[in-house]
């Protein structure tokens, strides 16, 4: 298993007594990450309305290793349960990014729903990163595929 140094710093209003990103069993491929809400936000929660978007403070900034990324991903039960989504999933925190760590988070459920301080929202997964060089050619080779769009896989196949 390849070991990613993230470093993590607390910004100055940031409750340190909210768990840092934590992974919860040893094969988990993601560590959780808990809303650390703004004080004058902790008590009430933040509410988010049914197709209502927010981004949910953690109250850290981080610094991902050259050559590694952290994709932001929902969680699984809210999900589920809730209907509560991370719309641009995955999200990707560069390693050159250097300022808050916010969660974005679409309530795609019915009801209201309430984050509360401390709640893990979300979870980061850290990935490496490869960077492409882009070359302009004049041709592109055959496959078997070709220019089959959007849901051609598997077409014919019963």
């Amino acid at each position: 298993m390849t070991v990613a140094l993230v470093q993590v710093m607390w910004e100055d209003w940031a409750d340190r007594g909210v768990p840092l990103p934590a992974y919860q069993t040893a094969g988990a491929a993601g560590a959780d990450i808990c809303a650390n809400l703004r004080p004058e936000d902790r008590t009430a929660g933040v509410v988010l309305a049914p197709m209502q978007r927010v981004i949910v403070a953690t109250g850290i900034r981080v610094a991902i290793a050259p050559g590694f990324e952290m994709q932001i991903r929902p969680r699984s039960g809210l999900a589920v349960r809730f209907g509560i989504a991370v719309p641009n999933t995955p999200g990707t925190i560069d390693s050159d990014y250097r300022g808050p760590l916010g969660v974005a988070l679409v309530n795609l459920g019915a009801e209201a729903y309430v984050v509360r301080h401390g709640d893990r929202v979300a979870q980061c997964v850290i990935a490496p990163v490869v960077q492409a060089a882009f070359e302009v050619v004049e041709t592109l080779d055959e496959t078997a595929r070709g220019a089959g769009g959007f849901g051609s896989t598997g077409m014919g196949q019963g």
